[in-house]
């Protein structure tokens, strides 16, 4: 009973550790399936039907996958506990020996007694009697000299045995088939085959494939692809970007085995590029001018004309070479970034910023399946070229999402009255579900003395705090201002308006409106939330210099924020009270360890966090995609890339980054922007300026125990030599 029990102990965090990985792996799987089922259910457009069908049929396989994944797991976690048992049963061949066990006497007997039990006992296990035992007899023949003899006795004490240290066996946990002597060949064959053959084939081949491939699984020819490209064509446009991805080696059979080569392509691919009149087949720059590179730009360009009659086999290249696309752009911007650097250094040419922008644009319009010059309310779903044209007339210019939500609701259902209430509702859910992010930014000099001043060529940190939250909510807050307005406030501005049959004072058409119509530009270029707050930030003076401002707050929420700002003070001026006890330099390292203690977790949590944030309403593309961002510095009077983009993978709700740039070698103020692109929604750019007063680099204090005088410098040089001429006395006495 005790080594069942033994066993169920020994055994029971293996299955707890079991069933908690099963645990964590389906509920990994059911929260992804959750909030796909979730997205399913809110759009129900028939391209989002039909993805979801072709989702659904690969759906087997991956449950498959995933079942025998978790079945190898059980077994391997059986077949541990059997071993656990089967160890905790095996007993043990060697036993201390003890000699009055074997003489079957008490501890405590005397040597009389000894020689009674001996005697006794040889009579039975004697070989030459009938019920004799060798083995037996032996044993008790130790056990007597043992307990008689001193010299036995002696070495029966410090080595168990009565004969003295016997010999050291050594055993080898192998079974006894591999070390039997007629076995030896096939053994040291099989370590021959295993060591001499296998293993260096399985090494070579794992080696061989790895070299081809970059840490993001580009293959390492399409990577020197896009840095001949970019040195080549520092300012590429929009159409050159497509044609080098087209071009990338992934689609190409001979560094691909992936790709099928069909011969219907002969045909179909032909047809296909008479539909697409800018494909620039006509240039003959290699690899540009390849079959495989062609066939993958015509794919490219039908699906951004969003062509729905393709045949079914150049829909299954299509999807592939689509799937692929959001890694080789990230790879080309990556590349194109390491070009900026080596550029500053004077290794590279410098690529144009509109460069790495139409690498990202290109991006947006991959998921989207959009041309640059398309609208982007086309994103939304059931709305067509047709119905646009009622977006942009005399009274209204709605070309964004934002301006969209933020019209009432009336004018919104009549601008889509051609829609059904189901069309209609597939259309404001997806809007609901679409980002809307607040983007903030401080600059700093880290270990400085004053962190707040720029100097000439000083590094400065940027720290960039972004908000996620879903469009609806700006819906919601609308709705909440329009129920805090009050009727009599509403029956007063009715009373200050001007009369129908009051003459209208004229205004002058002169500079004012100019400036007017100077003023309403910026405007398009901001988010809807600055449009809705467009007539607050112009009377403060323009202060705010950002293209997305944070949402306005109610008067509870300025309430509570003045009560906790009390309390900040409050708990400030007793940290100031408190730090005045502490001497400055201690205070100082705190503050220090505490920076680089927050920036170490800052670091962990980026590489800890999942790549599954928001899934994004894409019915062309022929995956599921996640919400991705670049955030990045750039200097766009100049067209320079200040920064090195971040791929920002983990924005669920709230992230803090960190951009770091140097400040320029010239003293003055300059002006900054910091860029937020999203990878899979177009025209949800967000762009923040920043000033920077940059000063000129401090002056080097001298210390004085590093300041030599000539007096100094003589004393030392005669001190020298001196003993210079006493060294050289020695030698001659000696």
């Amino acid at each position: 009973m005790k080594k069942g029990g033994h066993f169920i102990t020994s055994c029971s965090p293996s299955w707890h550790w079991s069933w908690f990985l099963l645990r964590i792996i389906s509920g990994r799987d059911q929260e992804k399936k959750d909030e796909t089922k979730q997205l399913v259910k809110e759009c129900r457009c028939y391209p989002c039907q039909s993805k979801n069908q072709i989702l659904s049929n690969l759906k087997p396989f991956k449950r498959a996958k995933r079942i025998s994944i978790k079945l190898v797991i059980i077994v391997f976690w059986i077949i541990l506990c059997l071993v656990a048992y089967k160890t905790s049963q095996v007993e043990l061949d060697w036993k201390e020996f003890d000699p009055y066990f074997e003489l079957e006497i008490d501890r405590e007997a005397s040597v009389k007694e000894v020689k009674q039990a001996y005697h006794k006992l040889s009579r039975v296990y004697h070989p030459d009697k009938e019920t004799g035992d060798p083995q037996k007899f032996m044993r008790i023949s130790k056990a007597y000299q043992a307990l008689t003899n001193e010299e036995a006795m002696e070495n029966w004490k410090n080595y168990g045995n009565p004969d003295g240290p016997g010999a050291t066996h050594f055993g080898i946990a192998l079974p006894k088939w591999i070390v039997e002597k007629q076995n030896s060949v096939w053994v040291l064959g099989a370590y021959l085959l295993v060591f001499m053959v296998i293993l260096p084939i399985a090494v070579g081949t794992w080696w061989y494939r790895s070299i081809q491939f970059s840490s993001e699984q580009i293959l390492m020819d399409t990577a020197r692809l896009y840095n001949m490209f970019l040195q080549k064509t520092p300012n590429m446009i929009l159409r050159r970007v497509l044609m080098v991805l087209g071009a990338s080696f992934e689609f190409d059979k001979r560094h691909n085995n992936e790709i099928v080569s069909r011969p219907s392509d002969n045909e179909d691919i032909p047809r296909l590029m008479k539909y697409l009149p800018h494909l620039g087949e006509k240039n003959k720059e290699r690899p540009l001018c390849f079959v495989y590179s062609l066939k993958a730009r015509a794919l490219l360009h039908a699906h951004l004309s969003r062509m729905s009659t393709l045949p079914p086999s150049l829909q299954q290249d299509r999807d592939y070479v689509l799937k692929k696309c959001p890694y080789l752009l990230n790879e080309m911007i990556s590349i194109a970034a390491q070009h900026v650097a080596l550029a500053h250094a004077g290794k590279a040419r410098m690529p144009k910023l509109s460069t790495i922008e139409h690498i990202m644009k290109l991006s947006q319009m991959v998921v989207q399946a959009l041309w640059e010059h398309n609208n982007p309310l086309q994103q939304l779903p059931h709305l067509t070229e047709d119905i646009l044209k009622h977006f942009v007339t005399k009274r209204r210019n709605i070309r964004s999402i934002e301006r969209f939500i933020l019209l009432p609701e009336e004018e919104r259902r009549s601008l889509l009255r051609t829609l059904t209430d189901a069309e209609y509702y597939d259309v404001m859910i997806v809007c609901r579900s679409m980002p809307r992010i607040s983007l903030e930014a401080n600059t700093e000099v880290k270990d400085d003395e004053d962190n707040n001043i720029i100097t000439a060529g000083s590094i400065v940190t940027v720290t960039v705090t972004l908000d996620r939250r879903d469009m609806g909510s700006l819906l919601n807050e609308k709705k909440g201002n329009e129920e805090d307005v009050d009727p009599e406030d509403e029956e007063e501005e009715n009373e200050k308006k001007t009369k129908v049959w009051e003459k209208q004072k004229k205004k002058s058409k002169g500079k004012s409106s100019k400036k007017a119509k100077k003023a309403a530009k910026p405007v398009k270029r901001q988010t809807a939330v600055q449009a809705h707050s467009a007539g607050d930030t112009n009377k403060e003076g323009g202060e705010e210099h950002s293209t997305n401002s944070t949402p306005k707050k109610s008067h509870k929420e300025h309430e509570d924020n003045s009560d906790d700002g009390a309390t900040a003070d409050e708990e400030d001026s007793d940290a100031d009270n408190a730090q005045d006890s502490v001497p400055n330099g201690e205070v100082q390292d705190e503050e220090l360890w505490e920076e680089m203690q927050k920036d170490l977790r800052r670091e962990n949590k980026l590489e800890t966090k999942s790549k599954e944030t928001h899934l994004v309403h894409c019915p062309y593309f022929p995956a599921e995609k996640f919400e991705w961002w670049w955030l990045y510095i750039a200097d766009r009077k100049n067209l320079v890339l200040m920064s090195a983009p971040i791929h920002i993978c983990s924005l669920k709700d709230f992230e803090e980054f960190q951009l770091k740039f140097s400040a320029p070698l010239r003293p003055g103020n300059y002006t900054y922007s910091v860029i937020l692109r999203s990878d899979s929604y177009v025209d949800f750019d967000i762009l923040k300026t920043i000033k920077l007063a940059v000063q000129e680099e401090k002056k080097m204090e001298q210390h004085k125990q590093w300041d030599f005088t000539d007096d100094e410098e003589e004393k030392a040089d005669v001190s020298d030599s001196e003993s210079d001429d006493d060294s050289d006395s020695d030698m001659y006495d000696d």
